[in-house]
């Protein structure tokens, strides 16, 4: 086992240790961090794929999904302080 396979092993722990945390949560916060967390290992999975195959595709796709989760992030803590998304 390489590096980087150890790596994805400990990013594919981490994640479902995020969505073990999402699915009981107790609160809607502790899940919306488990979320956007999860955004991050996202954007690690990307990295490491860039990494091992040589094609910085992956790293697009990472930085996309990483604006994507920022806009998320900020939309659902609108949401949780009770304000409209235009204010």
């Amino acid at each position: 086992m390489n590096a980087l396979e150890l790596l994805m092993a400990g990013l594919l722990l981490a994640s479902g240790l995020c969505l073990w945390r999402a699915w009981l949560g107790p609160t809607v916060a502790d899940r919306a961090v488990s979320v956007d967390l999860l955004g991050i290992l996202m954007v690690g999975f990307c990295a490491v794929l860039t990494v091992q195959t040589g094609k910085d595709l992956y790293m697009v796709v990472g930085l996309a999904w990483s604006l994507v989760a920022f806009v998320g992030s900020l939309a659902l803590a609108k949401h949780l302080e009770g304000r409209r998304f235009d204010d």
